[in-house]
């Protein structure tokens, strides 16, 4: 088969979403299809692989480090026309992603679209929560023109089939447990954080921006620091609010960005993930915290809520409120024995979630999507 992803977000860019996208493309090649991918530009980056259509693009306000592709229908219709798809899937709903949909409809191709990000729950945490009821508008008359909307848990599966959300299929997430592993523990990264043998380090890994709830994460460690009093917390990642966040805290090791084998790496020679936001769809970060042998802290949703069996792998704190995240971080910090039976829990927890078999999924997926089209449909738009 022949199958085009439309992603508004790609490495380099290291982001959750961005991450899955290319995964899912790998996986899809590994199978035997030639995939294409309809992406941004992304700075130096001016003509991309063989098989990678590259857009005008701008960074997106108030969010450096992360763009959006311009509009671009007449340009997708007149590719699609001269070699067509058997499928779409397209991953983001920006202005690229958002063309793809209306060229797709026009042209009569299946399409599927992934549902990553909530962001009516953005508008809260960048000061307009009055939009809130207007994205999710958009979200839905985004997805509800595709033939199925892709989500990674069965949580958000059942939300927005209660907004009105149409044809919407579960596709799991997966980890790399190969790659996320405690086998990349390095002690000589430890030191070079200032920790000995039996200090803590505490890890947030993720984007460093006002989504996912980082004032929490200081007052946790904080919390945890009068008890630990050599404890480190360690950030991995970039982000608008990195710079104040250093500022405000001088003691804090920040890492930068960090990819591939490195980024594990980091993860790995942690002892415990913090990890308060409430705005992911998944966070794939709890189950790379998890297949790294270090125990998380999270909230019970998304990832937490799918795979994390709480007092057994780390903590899933149920609702939002603050102090019972906190206490939850107080108790695994505190507790070196309880962190040792947690770091091998969950490993074992994520051992079964092989990108392989997501793959396998989307692909079904697909393929019942080209299955579905009637042959009206299909000789009407041959």
């Amino acid at each position: 088969m022949h199958y085009t992803i439309v992603t508004e977000t790609y490495p380099p860019e290291v982001n959750g979403v961005a991450l899955t996208v290319q995964d899912l493309e790998k996986g899809l090649r590994a199978r035997g299809h030639a995939v294409d991918v309809i992406r941004p530009r992304q700075g130096e980056d001016t003509t991309g692989q063989p098989h990678e259509l590259l857009m005008r693009s701008s960074e997106i306000p108030r969010y450096p480090g992360m763009r959006f592709g311009h509009p671009a229908g007449s340009t997708l219709r007149k590719r699609w026309q001269k070699s067509r798809p058997d499928a779409l899937y397209i991953a983001t709903e920006g202005p690229l992603g958002y063309s793809a949909v209306r060229a797709a409809v026009k042209l009569g191709i299946p399409f599927a679209t992934g549902f990553h990000t909530r962001f009516d729950q953005y508008m809260r945490d960048y000061g307009v929560p009055f939009l809130q009821p207007l994205a999710l508008r958009w979200m839905r008359h985004f997805h509800n023109a595709s033939d199925a909307t892709l989500v990674p848990t069965c949580e958000l599966a059942d939300f927005l089939i209660s907004m009105g959300f149409d044809k919407v299929s579960h596709l799991p997430r997966a980890v790399d447990t190969a790659r996320f592993s405690p086998d990349k523990r390095d002690h000589t990264l430890r030191a070079s954080w200032g920790l000995g043998p039996d200090d803590l380090a505490v890890i947030y890994l993720g984007r460093i921006a006002a989504e996912k709830n980082l004032p929490l994460a200081v007052r946790t460690f904080r919390e945890i620091q009068r008890r630990q009093p050599t404890a480190k917390f360690i950030w991995v990642g970039v982000g608008p609010e990195a710079e104040n966040i250093e500022r405000a805290n001088p003691d804090f090791v920040f890492a930068g960005l960090r990819r591939g084998d490195d980024l594990a790496r980091h993860f790995a020679t942690a002892d415990m993930f913090v990890f308060p936001s409430h705005s992911e769809t998944f966070g794939n970060v709890t189950i790379e915290s998890m297949a790294s042998g270090v125990p998380p802290v999270a909230y019970r949703y998304g990832a937490a809520k799918e795979h994390l069996r709480d007092g057994i792998d780390g903590f899933a704190v149920e609702g939002k409120g603050e102090d019972n995240f906190v206490d939850a971080a107080i108790r695994l910090a505190t507790d070196a024995e309880l962190r040792a039976s947690m770091r091998v829990n969950a490993r074992e927890s994520v051992a079964r979630l092989q990108p392989a078999q997501v793959a396998s999924d989307l692909d079904d997926i697909l393929m019942r999507m080209i299955r579905e089209r009637s042959p009206h449909e299909l000789s009407a738009v041959a």
